[in-house]
């Protein structure tokens, strides 16, 4: 179980991020169009899962902006955000923002995406919601890079994080 923060406050997870080195636990999740989509979609690029608890809050807004205009440069990468926010609501958002080159898929019909991968917060009042977190697959579906960020209101490590795609 990771402890993590908000504003300051203790919270705590369902357990800890895939181990580097390890296959990247299978998923099932939805798309904007309500059609599922699984992590083995994917095999053969390099996946970067931007993990938010919602894309209402200026910080995850923020990294999703961030990773998608950086996926623009990269090659055989998949940007991908998930958050238990409701397809339409990602759709919405993504319209309004002009995000093109990253997805968006949504946790809200799952428990497993959270539990598999550590992220399911436990306490505090995001509660249900999923942490902030990235794990970066490469081509075989292996984790080469993992960060869950320790203070929920902080930004990620977008300079670790994208040089684990190069």
């Amino acid at each position: 179980m990771a402890k993590i923060t908000l504003k300051g406050n203790p919270v705590k997870t369902i357990g800890k991020l895939p181990k580097v080195g390890k296959k990247a636990p299978k998923f099932k999740l939805i798309k904007n169009d309500l059609t599922s989509v699984r992590l083995k979609d994917f095999t053969g690029k390099k996946v970067l899962l931007n993990i938010t608890p919602s894309l209402d809050t200026g910080t995850c807004a923020a990294s999703l902006r961030k990773f998608n205009e950086e996926a623009a440069k990269l090659e055989n990468t998949v940007i991908i955000n998930v958050s238990k926010d409701l397809p339409f609501a990602q759709s919405r958002f993504c319209g309004a923002e002009g995000i093109e080159n990253a997805i968006t898929l949504s946790a809200y019909l799952t428990k497993k995406f959270g539990k598999k991968y550590g992220v399911t917060i436990l306490t505090g009042p995001l509660k249900g919601l999923l942490s902030r977190s990235v794990v970066v697959i490469d081509e075989d579906g292996k984790v080469i890079y993992t960060e869950q960020v320790s203070e929920t209101v902080d930004e990620p490590n977008y300079e670790a994080a994208l040089e684990a795609l190069k």
